[in-house]
């Protein structure tokens, strides 16, 4: 622990002695620069999450997803359905299973994604008015391409169903025109707002990669904190600063605060400039966003290392809540239709607010008056750390590390 200990705090030679700010900033540079794991958390992780979702989702949204199909009535009717279903745009039949067995033994493999089964005797028991079943699978713990294939299903249904009742209805001599009424009383047209080509990318991108970007200030602000105190080196961090907490993080974290923009900014370069995301707003306000989004949450990070000064717990918790905030940041279930208790913990992440600013300023392109409130709540976590300051500052001047 000694030798650790030497390395994560120790100064080279002709600046030993130093005091001060600048001194405290000149060592957190080193120690970043000396040890990859922060090259890692800094820089490496951040970048490929950014390429990673934004190729993942370039084509916008999910097309051709594998599927099965079972056609136990081998009639014109049923080949009818299938090439329906064959010609849609988010259905790949790739198989075509004998039996409901096989084809289930294909979507647990993970080969398929789900399967549509036409019963026997379905074209004659539909003609003779006995109402057969078209039944279709999704696998929805792929929650993407299990809806899209329940979707694609289902509008099959519906559009073999319509179509085989005006069928009977003409061979009856009902006039084609006349029928289409019955059929669809009420003309549906959904219109996009926001996102008018329903692009994926648009949506998940703008959420996930800031969301990973909360994740790794979160861990890489604690881990350095946390390593000060598990190595007995924050005494020396305290004497540097002259026994001033403030004087300790300003001088600690500003570095990291600025490779953090830098990091920041070149994601809001990606999405917007090189991805053509929608832009609606301001460029100002979406910078500003993006820089106060870092302060909030490296002063999350912070009150969270002085509830828990210890660098294990810190992580821990960190982690937790940067993984949650996937999902309680509402980004994928309404915060309206969330379980009271549940609703609450969407507002105790820094990412939610940089999501509705997102909403607003990018999405929507309204007023920043509408959007005032968000900016508010990154103050109140820049601010957070100051209510427990004083406990920090014991336990850098006293470090005692718990395994």
């Amino acid at each position: 622990m000694l030798n650790n200990s030497e390395n994560i705090g120790k100064l080279p030679a002709s600046l030993n002695g130093l005091t001060g700010v600048r001194a405290i900033m000149l060592r957190s540079l080193i120690q970043i620069v000396r040890r990859p794991i922060y090259w890692f958390g800094f820089f490496l992780m951040p970048l490929f999450m950014f390429l990673f979702i934004t190729s993942m989702l370039s084509k916008g949204l999910p097309t051709r997803i594998p599927s099965s199909i079972i056609d136990k009535d081998g009639t014109s009717l049923s080949r009818e359905i299938t090439q329906s279903l064959g010609g849609m745009q988010m259905v790949d039949l790739k198989y075509t299973s004998n039996s409901f067995t096989e084809a289930r033994h294909l979507m647990q493999e993970g080969k398929i994604y789900g399967f549509f089964l036409i019963p026997e005797n379905f074209e004659s028991d539909l003609l003779a008015g006995r109402k057969p079943a078209i039944t279709f699978y999704t696998n929805m713990t792929y929650f993407v391409p299990g809806t899209m294939l329940f979707k694609s299903f289902k509008s099959t249904a519906v559009f073999a169903k319509a179509g085989i009742a005006m069928n009977i209805v003409q061979t009856a001599g009902a006039n084609a025109e006349s029928l289409a009424p019955l059929l669809q009383p009420i003309n549906i047209q959904g219109r996009g707002i926001g996102n008018p080509t329903l692009n994926y990318a648009v949506y998940l991108g703008n959420s996930f990669i800031p969301c990973t970007l909360q994740l790794m200030i979160l861990l890489m602000t604690c881990f350095s904190l946390g390593q000060e105190m598990k190595y007995h080196t924050s005494r020396r961090l305290m004497n540097m600063a002259g026994g001033s907490i403030v004087k300790a993080l300003f001088g600690k974290l500003l570095p990291q605060t600025v490779i953090w923009m830098v990091i920041a900014f070149f994601m809001t370069s990606w999405l917007y400039r090189y991805n053509h995301f929608p832009m609606n707003g301001s460029w100002f306000w979406m910078l500003l966003s993006e820089f106060m989004f870092v302060l909030a949450c490296q002063g999350f990070a912070v009150f969270i290392i002085s509830v828990l000064p210890n660098l294990r717990l810190s992580l821990s918790v960190s982690a937790l809540l940067g993984i949650l905030s996937f999902s309680i940041a509402a980004f994928s279930f309404p915060v309206e239709s969330m379980y009271g208790g549940m609703a609450i913990f969407s507002y105790i992440v820094p990412i939610r607010y940089n999501f509705l600013i997102y909403i607003d300023q990018a999405l929507n392109g309204i007023h920043i008056y509408y959007s005032r409130i968000w900016f508010v709540a990154y103050i109140i976590f820049m601010l957070l750390p100051f209510t427990m300051l004083w406990r920090l500052k014991k336990e850098m001047e006293n470090p005692v590390y718990v395994p």
